[in-house]
């Protein structure tokens, strides 16, 4: 008996992982229609010739400073003043990590962040809805870059010096510069249930 519930519990946290890693990496950990779980390189795609290029494959590399402007450009967008916020990182500091905060009232801020968005995809930037609360949180992606946009109050981040009313909360965009690629993930291919 002993035996049968250690596979059964080893076959469900073996199933739980793959689920989560498809969801963070679904580049890179496919499940098929049989449940066989693929990692490393996607499936070979079209030639070139027939598939368009999705406008985050045919963007170059953005840098730190591009990453910069394209967030100040968003908030002037949304009509708010990029001096009245705040950077998240020291210019110059750490060339793969940037953004801004400001201290927004609760009743505006999910339609700056709604203006915000509007414009980071007019500007290129590409949706990434996986884990996503559109009324909290969205990211995007770009040359490169993810892009998080969100409103947090005081109730989803805590702080014994937080300076927050009842009625303010954060408007926050974080920018990562992250290369996947250079993570090696070997081509296998497993099968669960």
């Amino acid at each position: 008996m002993n035996a049968l519930l250690k596979r059964v519990w080893i076959g469900l946290a073996a199933t739980l992982i793959v689920s989560l890693a498809a969801v963070v990496l679904p580049d890179r950990i496919q499940i098929d229609g049989d449940g066989r779980v693929h990692l490393g390189a996607p499936a070979p795609t079209p030639s070139p010739s027939t598939a368009a290029p999705t406008p985050e494959s045919a963007s170059p590399p953005l840098t730190r400073d591009a990453v910069d402007e394209v967030i100040r450009a968003a908030v002037s967008a949304a009509g708010l003043d990029p001096a009245q916020g705040r950077p998240t990182g020291a210019a110059g500091a750490n060339s793969n990590r940037t953004g801004w905060m400001a201290v927004r009232e609760k009743n505006a801020a999910q339609s700056e962040m709604n203006a915000i968005c509007a414009d980071l995809e007019r500007q290129g930037w590409t949706l990434n809805p996986n884990g996503d609360r559109p009324d909290a949180s969205r990211s995007y992606k770009r040359g490169g870059w993810y892009l998080l946009v969100s409103t947090r109050g005081k109730t989803q981040a805590p702080s014994t010096t937080s300076a927050l009313t009842d009625s303010q909360t954060y408007l926050t965009l974080t920018a990562l510069q992250l290369n996947l690629s250079d993570i090696p993930l070997p081509e296998v291919a497993v099968r669960i249930g």
